[in-house]
């Protein structure tokens, strides 16, 4: 388990969930009722935490007011596993109150938004440091990363690996980060002018730009590496030498962007201190933030924050069942994926809201294809799945069927594709628990995996 130390401002962040369906009498504004209360570490916190339940051990340092939000904060970073070193924050804990209805934000109400300062660095945050495989900075502006102890050690880490994420009202990342992780917004405000606008006026592309402020920002904080994130549209990796690494986004359709940042700058850290090299920790910080946004966000972690990590696939499946729409399955070992493969996975997703793909594990395939299989591992598997437009979510099972992944996804409907009869599929008897139905989709004829490699052999 590799050791993560993470460095920033906590706040607590509390979702207030109900209903809106009438206005007010007296103004015209919805009326909410119904509220339910959804708590979570915020800022730093949320990184800590998202990492926390990645499977790393995770420390924060932070500073926290003497307050009841702050002893909030305490609490639910203890809940997630993280350890606490609290400088002492000189003021209040920064709250953000989000009134919500049907998923969507009517209203945020924030206190003790003004920055203080903190105390200086404790014995247990240096020892937390020294025993750290990388530090993650996780700037929100308030303070933290600018206290001169603070920022002192950081400058003296030697070897370790350290990650910035910044934010426009807090310092510049000190010298010698290994990875530098600015949004797009954040590096424009940052960049100087001249250089974006010289990229644009050569008539270069918008990632011409991202890549121009990149290259700047990485000379101007002397880093090794640093990466424009944009959103949907991934991100851009730039080192001293080569290219820049354009690392697109997969499509996700709706979602919610709260805490996107978080799981981004959260997952590379981790990756970076279990000895990923920066470009694979981008690949999978694209991947996992897509997924977050996909799932709900913030919000939705924080209301399934006792839930296992890697469950996005669920989350998504209830969020559509909660929003009235049909959940559709299927599974396989889709080791080779070929046109038969691409055709049954177009024809269940239109079936309905959302497609997630029940996929057999390494373990799974070889019981149920034999020693030689798969030929193709199971991240790779599920990288390639994930990419395809009319995928959602890919769930992996260990058994040798997907029953028991089921019952907890519940789909409304299980599609399969082949010769197949409703009859001689063994998940139609599950689905029929909870009232859903097996079909059959369309599949191409003479397209199998056997077949490819059989092919493959004889030439």
């Amino acid at each position: 388990m590799s050791a993560l130390v993470v460095v920033g401002d906590a706040l607590l962040d509390r979702d207030l969930d109900g209903r809106a369906e009438r206005l007010a009498p007296d103004a015209p504004v919805p009326v909410v009722d119904a509220l339910e209360p959804h708590d979570r570490a915020g800022g730093a916190g949320l990184a800590a935490t998202l990492a926390a339940a990645a499977g790393h051990a995770v420390t924060l340092v932070c500073a926290l007011g003497d307050d009841v939000p702050g002893a909030r904060v305490r609490d639910l970073l203890g809940e997630a596993g993280v350890s606490v070193c609290d400088l002492g924050l000189h003021g209040a804990t920064p709250e953000k109150v989000r009134v919500r209805a049907g998923g969507r934000a009517l209203l945020r109400l924030d206190s003790g938004g003004e920055a203080r300062g903190c105390g200086p660095l404790t014995s247990a945050a240096r020892r937390a440091l020294a025993a750290a495989d990388a530090v993650l900075v996780s700037d929100y502006g308030r303070g933290v990363a600018g206290e001169p102890t603070v920022r002192a050690a950081l400058s003296d880490l030697g070897a370790t690996t350290l990650v910035w994420d910044p934010h426009p009202n807090g310092p510049d990342p000190v010298p010698g980060c290994v990875l530098v992780t600015p949004n797009a917004g954040e590096a424009e405000r940052a960049e100087p002018p001249r250089v974006a606008g010289s990229a644009a006026a050569s008539g270069g592309s918008s990632l011409a730009v991202h890549e121009a402020r990149a290259r700047a920002l990485r000379e101007r904080w002397a880093a090794v590496n640093v990466c424009v994130t944009l959103g949907a549209g991934g991100a851009v990796l730039v080192a001293a030498a080569g290219p820049a690494l354009a690392v697109p986004a997969p499509r996700i359709g709706a979602g919610d962007p709260c805490g996107a940042g978080d799981c981004f700058a959260a997952t590379a850290g981790g990756r970076l201190a279990a000895g990923a090299l920066p470009s694979e920790a981008v690949r999978a910080a694209v991947a996992a933030a897509s997924a977050f946004v996909a799932a709900g966000g913030a919000s939705a972690w924080s209301a399934r924050r006792d839930d296992p990590p890697d469950r996005d696939g669920f989350a998504l499946a209830a969020r559509v069942r909660d929003e009235g729409g049909t959940v559709v399955a299927t599974g396989g070992c889709f080791d080779l994926l070929h046109a038969g493969h691409v055709r049954a996975l177009e024809a269940a997703r239109a079936l309905g809201d959302c497609l997630i793909v029940c996929l057999n594990s390494d373990t799974s395939v070889r019981r149920v294809k034999g020693a030689d299989r798969p030929l193709v591992p199971q991240r790779d598997r599920e990288a390639v799945l994930a990419a395809l437009r009319c995928v959602d979510a890919v769930v992996t099972f260990d058994e040798d069927d997907p029953r028991v992944v089921l019952r907890e996804l519940r789909p409304h409907v299980w599609a399969k594709g082949g010769d197949y009869a409703v009859s001689e599929l063994p998940e139609a008897a599950t689905l029929a628990e909870w009232g859903g139905g097996a079909v059959v989709v369309p599949y191409v004829a003479g397209r199998s995996t056997t077949r490819l490699i059989e092919v493959a052999r004889a030439r």
